[in-house]
């Protein structure tokens, strides 16, 4: 099937050649009807409705143009048909009125839309402008990854990562804030600078899980005072000594991806704690499990941009079979080749917010060898 619109600068709009051939198509078929019927009141005045159509989806110059072609239309209908003098100058002159408007509303529709366009943008350039940039290396690990906020068709998210090389080693978060809009990008930094300060001060990575609960519990006790609606925050994070293994925490996120010796395998982290803001929820306090990082292995965390990003036959993304199949790319391409055919899959930019960790060893460590998690199925 052909695509009827395409975008530009943000907004959606009619191609030249579509407009073109519909607007002598539908002036071609209520022409033929009217000298098919030979009907005393005319099809052709129905035309002045065809402007706006076209304001509604194209350009402020195509609706131009169909607003004179339906005015010369109509005239000539007019001289050709004969009538009153009266009735023929009221026809013109209520067509060119209408296609005036029609030209003026569609100039409106494209402002805002472009104002909606440069909100989104902004807020996007926002989202990246907190997040430390990638690649990254710390005293363990090297981070690349992907981070792409949506800036069309829907509001943006308040997907979010942040690594941080504490003195304890290097601490890694990557969340979710529920929720899209303004509102969950304020949550989401609140998330991330909470992070960057518990990630240097606490000792252990339970102590900084505690400190984002806080933040998430603070941020919803303002946003009910302000009349916006309190959020949750799915959230992984890490903590990656001079050892082998990663201590996790998993607070509803989606579990870690490993690939190592030939294999690949969501890492078994035992059933998630509840995510950051509903800890009073429930009784059973979080807990934290560990899982084998050796050399040579690769690490991957995402958010449900990719996990959950469907393709034209409306199927989720493949994640874990794709990895199966790049078991052999190097991690310092594995970001890019993810990127790639996530967009091949989903035929354009994803829907949703995309974030990818893609973590590797920078160094040899000690300790006594491990076996990775692996799930058993």
């Amino acid at each position: 099937m052909w695509r009827s619109r395409q975008r530009e600068r943000g907004r959606v709009i009619l191609p030249t050649w579509l407009f073109a051939v519909t607007l002598v198509a539908v002036t071609a078929l209520v022409a033929g009807f009217d000298a098919l019927l030979g009907t005393a009141v005319g099809l052709v005045p129905l035309l002045i409705f065809l402007p706006a159509i076209v304001a509604a989806l194209g350009t402020t110059p195509q609706t131009a143009v169909a607003s004179v072609w339906v005015l010369l239309t109509v005239s000539a209908s007019a001289v050709f048909l004969g009538g009153g003098l009266g009735e023929n100058l009221g026809a013109v002159g209520f067509t060119a009125a209408f296609g005036a408007l029609s030209v003026l509303g569609c100039r409106y529709r494209i402002n805002r839309e472009e104002e909606v366009h440069r909100l989104r943008s902004a807020a996007a350039a926002l989202q990246r402008a907190i997040m430390s940039p990638l690649p990254l290396r710390t005293g363990q690990v090297i981070v690349d990854g992907i981070y792409q906020p949506v800036e069309e068709d829907t509001m943006v998210g308040g997907d979010m990562y942040e690594v941080a090389a504490s003195p304890y080693g290097t601490r890694v978060l990557i969340a979710d804030v529920q929720g899209k809009g303004l509102p969950a990008i304020g949550e989401a930094l609140a998330v991330v600078g909470a992070f960057r300060e518990a990630a240097y001060r606490e000792r252990t990575l339970m102590g900084v899980v505690d400190a984002l609960e806080n933040a998430v519990i603070r941020h919803n006790t303002y946003a009910r005072h302000t009349g916006e609606p309190e959020r949750f925050v799915t959230a992984l994070v890490l903590h990656i000594g001079q050892g082998q293994g990663v201590q996790a925490v998993n607070c509803g996120h989606i579990e870690p991806y490993l690939i190592y010796d030939g294999r690949a395998g969501q890492v078994s982290l035992g059933e998630p704690g509840v995510p950051l803001g509903l800890a009073r929820l429930t009784p059973e306090p979080r807990t934290s499990a560990w899982f084998a990082f050796p050399p040579r292995a690769t690490l991957l965390l995402c958010t449900d941009g990719v996990t959950e990003a469907r393709g034209p036959g409306r199927s989720f993304y493949p994640l874990e079979e794709r990895l199966h199949e790049w078991v052999g790319v190097p991690p310092t391409r594995l970001a890019d080749t993810l990127h790639a055919d996530l967009r091949a899959f989903t035929g354009a930019a994803p829907p949703d917010d995309v974030a990818v960790l893609i973590l590797h060893r920078a160094q040899p460590m000690t300790g006594p060898a491990r076996t990775p998690a692996f799930p058993v199925s």
